[in-house]
């Protein structure tokens, strides 16, 4: 188990502290629901969170076939409700992968991206839809 701990700062921010890493990482609260806006918010982790695993778990599968993914990256747009209670509705992302859109393991890959942990404990409420675009 590994285990964070948060410490709330003031001013609605919080140092977040990763214990086997003593890494921190400050979250502060967004501009348009009372914060400054000056680092990632609560909500901007889960998207990262999100974008980060994919790329991960595919990593991992491309790593076991040999397969370089160096240059990968992941765009999400985090969309909130209009209404209450405040909650994200859309993480839409688009991947692009410098690989050709004809390679070999092109659906290991993708269903490897889609099946990550973060993504799979996301609410079915929530649009968690991903673009592929293989642009090798």
């Amino acid at each position: 188990m590994v285990t964070i701990t948060s410490i709330y700062e003031g001013g609605l921010r919080c140092n977040a502290i990763h214990g086997p890493s003593g890494i921190q990482l400050m979250t502060d609260a967004p501009l348009d629901n009372h914060g400054k806006g000056e680092s990632f918010s609560p909500t901007d982790l889960v998207a990262t969170a999100v974008a980060n695993c994919m790329m991960t778990v595919m990593g991992i599968a491309a790593e076991r076939h040999g397969i370089n993914l160096n240059g990968t990256t992941v765009s999400i747009g985090k969309e909130m409700s209009a209404d209450l209670p405040r909650r994200i509705i859309a993480l839409r992302s688009v991947m692009s992968i410098p690989l050709p859109a004809d390679h070999p393991q092109r659906a290991m890959l993708e269903n490897a991206a889609k099946a990550c942990p973060v993504k799979q404990s996301l609410s079915q409420e929530i649009d968690s839809s991903v673009e592929f675009r293989w642009v090798g």
